[in-house]
Order: C-alpha cells, then sequence, then structure tokens
C-alpha cells in the first residue's frame, strides 16, 4: 500500500535526544559495568512516528523543541527521517528536552525523562489543530492522532473534552508507569485507543493482575472503548466491549527495550491502517515489537 493511500496521522508529545547505557549482561541497582552510550533522535512520539514511516505512513509531529544547537540537530533529523516539522513550536528561550536510561540484558534499571520544555509549552504545541493549519472548531482534524503522556496532566485532561480532537482516532500511551494515571480521562473518551503495559493497567485501575487479558478486560469494564495490554515476554491482549482477544509474542533475545513498546503501538496503527481484522494487527505489532527488542529492523 502507497503511503499516499493512508489517512493523515499526528504524533504529539515528546521528541526528544535519547541518552541510553546499555550493558551486555544483567544488572543490579548501583551496579558499575561496563557497556555502550549511544546519543539518538528519541521521546515516545518521535519513537513512534519514526517506527510509523518504516510502515509506509507520514507523521506530522507537535512537540516543542528548542533553538538551541541540540534542537537544531534533532529537527534535521527529524526532516532526515520523513517526518513533518512544520508544526512544531519552537521556543527561543528553553533547552531541548532529553531522556536518560541504564539498560542491562534483564530490561530497563533505570531512566529520568527531562521533559521540561514541553511541559512548560503547554498548549502551545497544539495551535496547528485551533486554527494554525491542521484543523479549526468548524472542521476537526480527522485522521489518526497518537498522543504521549508526556504532556501535563492538566493539557491531557483538556485534550480529553477538547472539540479540536473529537473527530479524531485517538491513540493514547502513557509513556512510563510513572504518568500512566494522567491518561484517566481518556477511560471514557468515545474513539480513543489506549497502549499500556501490564504494569500501568494496574495503576489505572487501582489493582494488580496476573495477566494481560484480565487486565485489558478490566479496562474496558471501567469505562475504556478500546485498550492493548502489554506485558513483555508474555501473551498481549486487545479488548473492546465486543470481547478480549490474547496472543504470545515471538520468542526473542533481548538486545534492547527502550522505544520497544512505542514500536508496537506504530505497527499496531499501520496494521489499522491498511485494513487488517484485530487478531492480525495484533500480530503483526507483537512481531514487529519483538524484532525490534531482538536488536532488528523493525519492518
Amino acid at each position: 500500500m502507497n503511503a499516499r493511500t493512508f489517512p493523515p496521522i499526528l504524533c504529539i508529545g515528546s521528541v526528544l535526544w535519547d541518552m541510553i547505557g546499555r550493558a551486555s549482561g544483567p544488572m543490579r541497582q548501583g551496579a558499575d559495568v561496563p557497556g555502550r552510550i549511544t546519543r539518538l533522535p528519541g521521546g515516545v512520539a518521535l519513537n513512534i512516528a519514526m517506527a510509523l514511516t518504516r510502515f509506509g505512513l507520514t507523521p506530522t509531529l507537535l512537540t516543542a523543541i528548542g533553538r538551541d544547537a541540540e534542537g537544531e540537530e534533532l529537527i534535521a533529523a527529524c526532516a532526515g527521517f520523513g517526518l513533518v516539522t512544520d508544526h512544531i513550536y519552537r521556543p527561543d528561550d528553553l533547552p531541548t528536552d532529553r531522556y536518560m536510561a541504564v539498560e542491562g540484558s534483564n530490561g530497563l534499571i533505570a531512566a529520568i525523562a527531562d521533559a521540561f520544555t514541553l511541559e512548560a509549552a503547554g498548549a502551545r504545541i497544539l495551535e496547528p489543530l485551533n486554527g494554525g493549519g491542521l484543523g479549526h472548531a468548524e472542521a476537526p482534524f480527522t485522521g489518526t492522532i497518537a498522543l504521549d503522556g508526556n504532556l501535563t496532566a492538566e493539557l491531557l485532561a483538556e485534550i480529553a473534552v477538547s472539540p479540536a480532537f473529537a473527530a479524531a482516532d485517538l491513540r493514547v500511551a502513557p509513556a512510563s508507569p510513572g504518568k500512566a494515571q494522567r491518561l484517566m480521562p481518556f477511560l471514557t473518551r468515545p474513539r480513543s485507543t489506549l497502549y499500556v503495559n501490564l504494569e500501568e493497567a494496574g495503576l489505572l485501575c487501582g489493582a494488580q493482575f496476573d495477566d494481560a487479558s484480565h487486565a485489558a478486560a478490566a479496562l474496558v469494564a471501567g469505562g475504556a472503548t478500546r485498550v492493548l495490554v502489554t506485558d513483555g515476554a508474555r501473551p498481549a491482549a486487545e479488548a473492546h466491549p465486543d470481547g478480549v482477544i490474547s496472543l504470545a509474542p515471538p520468542e526473542v533475545t533481548v538486545a534492547r527495550v527502550t522505544g520497544a513498546g512505542d514500536t508496537f503501538m506504530a505497527a499496531h496503527i499501520a496494521a489499522e491502517a491498511g485494513g487488517l481484522a484485530r487478531d492480525a494487527a495484533l500480530a503483526r505489532a507483537l512481531a514487529a515489537a519483538a524484532r525490534y527488542v531482538s536488536g532488528e529492523n523493525p519492518q
């Protein structure tokens, strides 16, 4: 399918520099081990957008990026990936955001997301949807929107009821367990699909779950239109009021962790945009995430 046949898609949220330290073996808190440190364009919204381009889509980014040297380099990198950067908010007085993580073969050890500029920019990043070229009150945006939870809780709550988002196919991810509860306003919003892991599902429900299927069913019972719940190497689930489906991801050797959930979400969006049914779309997303985790190209 040619990229021109896909509906328009926006990726809204964090676009920053990832600083990732990876050790080849398992790590524990306080460990000091050899490894590799990389600096790459990242952030949930950008990770999703980059993955979408590998599936033939051309996303538009809505975010905040400073006008410092790191920001100019990041804008150039985004354009090089084939992403539309024309509508990004560029403050003169704020630095470009950064993310720092440490990973071992046993997964993510620790991470800090410095999304100060995105949070400070607030609703200014959404101006293109309010008469700024991508939509307005009489003709709101009607494509797909991938939204991440790095926005402030207040702004996310506004988005959940905003007319500018009312006609969109809204796909929402929390960005991290620490920000999962920011998604509460979307639990009862029509035309919303939530992408969470098992821990995040538990935080949204105020409960603990043994598996993704029970977590997904509980979220839908709580009012969610549709949810996808992942659980690492264990089976994932997709649920809406018509029922729950569950599939196990392919078994792979873990080479990286950061960005796997974003790849899963992007692959699922692309699969559905291509017309795949529920079970096939979930299988395609799990396969893409597994390839990413193994270190292979997500395609």
